[in-house]
């Protein structure tokens, strides 16, 4: 059975099923959803009846699964990153042990249901043999990044508790400049609360004074200042980049896919295409179409194939020892400029 995360949350909270998958993007939600299963299974005792099981000790997974829980009623079964759920694209079976799992869930399990709730949790999954199984006999949820509506929502939820007010367009802010990751944004959240303390209101100054910003949102700062000439403000944008740790080779990727994404907006727009499966964004980043549309009606087509080709050409070059990587950006930046 597949659920979403609202499902999932009601099908915890009414009773606890003895098989899971729980895997998705956002590891913050995937990971509520199994502390409240756990909280609901009660008291736990490591090796006795609570199990990890990862990568290293998956072989086992069948026979730690028959194996009593020794004075308990009941074992709860956690097998994380298992490497079980990769799906080899030359093979239509899956490996020996996918393969032996998979029978064991689908013809054998049954027999242990009764003293065991087996949890498998990833970060992705392809939906192989192992998936198949889980599919038939419990519950599969992929829990995906909210949409920003969503993530408002919740956060709203968290200044309310601290007795702290912050307006859906600040919010919203906070995500168009830290992204949409929810673990992220309720750890900014969580600092601004602070800082505002109890009874006081979360501004806009406060968001671009906190924030840590996402290199995604920074790149979008550069790229403004490049297309209306300000080469001294994206130089400095870029050394604090660099400031702040970031690769030089992160960065060349990042400017890279972002004028890809706006030689591709262009086209949609002159072609009529729809730019969010153009731009293949997510559901939850659709709100940043308008962003790519303002940017890319500064640049020509063929000023963003030139960009796009001598970043490449960096890149090539880079790797061949013929330039230095750092120099060699501020070069394309300054020769759009010039």
């Amino acid at each position: 059975m597949d659920l979403n995360y609202e499902a999932l949350e009601k099908s915890i909270s009414s009773k606890i099923e003895p098989l899971y998958l729980i895997y998705g993007e956002e590891q913050y939600l995937v990971q509520v959803a199994i502390n409240k299963i756990k909280k609901s299974f009660g008291g736990r005792i490591l090796g006795i009846n609570y199990v990890l099981v990862d990568e290293s000790n998956v072989e086992s997974l069948i026979s730690i699964l028959e194996t009593p829980a020794f004075g308990c009623d009941k074992k709860l079964v956690i097998v994380k990153n298992s490497e079980l759920f990769k799906k080899d694209g030359r093979k239509k079976s899956g490996s020996p042990l996918q393969d032996k799992i998979a029978d064991y869930i689908e013809n054998s399990y049954d027999a242990v249901l009764d003293e065991n709730i087996l949890i498998f949790t990833e970060v992705e999954v392809d939906k192989n043999v192992v998936y198949e199984a889980i599919s038939k006999k419990g519950i599969v949820s992929n829990i995906e990044e909210l949409k920003p509506i969503q993530i408002v929502r919740k956060l709203k939820q968290i200044c309310s508790m601290y007795d702290v007010k912050c307006e859906d367009s600040t919010l919203n802010y906070l995500i168009e400049i830290s992204g949409t990751n929810l673990q992220n944004l309720i750890n900014e959240i969580r600092k601004m609360i602070e800082y505002a303390g109890k009874g006081g209101t979360i501004t806009k100054d406060v968001v671009q004074s906190l924030a840590v910003r996402q290199i995604e949102s920074v790149i979008f700062d550069l790229t403004d200042n490049l297309a209306i000439k300000k080469i001294d403000v994206a130089l400095d944008i870029l050394d604090n980049l660099i400031y702040q740790k970031e690769a030089v080779q992160k960065i060349l990727v990042t400017l890279y896919n972002h004028f890809k994404k706006l030689y591709l907006c262009t086209i949609a727009i002159k072609e009529n295409r729809d730019i969010v499966t153009s731009l293949e964004l997510k559901p939850n980043q659709t709100f940043l179409v308008s962003k790519y549309k303002k940017q890319a009606s500064y640049f020509k087509n063929d000023e963003l194939r030139i960009i796009l080709k001598e970043l490449i050409d960096l890149d090539y070059n880079y790797k061949n020892g013929k330039i230095d990587l750092d120099l060699g950006l501020r070069s394309i930046l300054c020769n759009y400029c010039s």
